[in-house]
């Protein structure tokens, strides 16, 4: 009788492959000088003899993590389980359900080592997620099994909605009742402070300060970029929040017209459109979101001259960089300090 099989939720970073993976609904490695998996006999020790043969003397080291990850891929995960995939472009999070066995597909350009996933949740912000959760699918491998916050990612997986305040919500009460006074966050690493410096950032734009506040905070960061900004009447403002030039009388062109939302939800076309209407000749207008865009609506960007589209990373990066230049307002709700700490090459 064939052994039944337990569910597994498994994390998979993919830094080279963007839209593709969700739009042809798939997950992969690398690893494109190794062939095959399928042909190579020998289980986990067949895989570490073929690397053997392939690597390179100076990067041997790493063969029995790689292999490891290769077997896991091709052996242990199964059809039904989750893949939690953390997308690097805008930083948001994809949930999906295994679909196939491995398979390898010889006519793609990399990463031929492939497994299909019916994509569950796409987008999701990573504010809708407790801070050691983000942690644990911070892992430095690319593929690897989750195993403390399971609890998180599958009430996510199992929300009904696209509300991303209503999936935050299930998940908070998911990971409430799964606290452990016991748990212990991995070591901070260069790159896992960093995430968790941006993580932080964007909480403190989404969760502690008014929709007002925030077109506001945007008037800031644009004066803190050498712009002069002004915000507009709260109410009756045309879906303008902030006027923007960069002289001081706010005569001499371009006049920059700025639509700010905050939510981390993904903008979609007609929204981005409606700002577009306000636009007149030879003006500039911005969106400034703490979540992402749509693919139609990142389409207009690139088919509208003028037309620029600011996600919540891009907002966390121009604060990161300028963040001396921010009242002390922001700075304030958002303290933050620089440190040296342990480089992710640190052996």
């Amino acid at each position: 009788m064939k052994e039944e099989h337990i569910m597994q939720v498994w994390g998979l970073h993919n830094d080279t492959l963007t839209t593709e993976l969700t739009e042809e609904n798939f997950v992969s490695l690398s690893w494109d000088t190794i062939s095959d998996l399928s042909h190579i006999p020998g289980g986990r020790e067949g895989l570490k003899a073929e690397l053997a043969r392939i690597i390179p003397e100076e990067r041997r080291k790493a063969i029995p993590t790689w292999a490891g990850m290769l077997f896991r891929f091709r052996e242990e995960m199964q059809i039904g389980d989750i893949v939690v995939a953390p997308y690097k472009p805008d930083s948001t999070i994809n949930i999906g359900i295994i679909s196939s066995d491995y398979y390898f597909d010889s006519t793609a350009p990399t990463h031929r080592h492939r497994r299909k996933v019916q994509w569950k949740k796409i987008g999701l912000s990573r504010t809708v997620f407790t801070q050691p959760a983000l942690y644990e699918i911070g892992s430095a491998l690319t593929l690897f099994k989750v195993s403390k916050h399971t609890h998180e990612f599958l009430a996510a997986l199992k929300t009904r909605t696209e509300d991303i305040e209503k999936v935050t919500a299930v998940v908070e009460q998911a990971a409430a009742r799964n606290t452990s006074e016991d748990e212990v966050s991995d070591e901070p690493r260069a790159s896992r402070i960093e995430r968790h410096t941006r993580d932080f950032v964007l909480e403190v734009l989404q969760e502690r300060i008014t929709p007002r506040q925030f077109e506001e905070f945007s008037a800031d960061l644009l004066r803190a970029l050498g712009y002069q900004a002004r915000v507009t009447a709260y109410s009756q403002d045309g879906g303008v929040d902030v006027i923007a030039h960069k002289d001081p009388l706010g005569v001499e062109p371009p006049l920059i017209k700025v639509q700010c939302k905050r939510m981390t939800a993904t903008i979609g076309a007609p929204e981005v459109q409606q700002l577009i209407g306000v636009q007149g000749a030879g003006e500039l207008v911005v969106f400034m979101t703490l979540g992402t865009y749509s693919r139609d609506a990142l389409a207009l960007e690139r088919q509208r001259p003028g037309l620029r589209l600011i996600t919540g990373e891009d907002i966390v990066s121009l604060v990161l960089e300028h963040y001396a230049a921010l009242p002390e307002r922001w700075r304030t709700i958002m303290p933050l300090t620089p440190l040296l700490v342990v480089a992710d090459t640190a052996s």
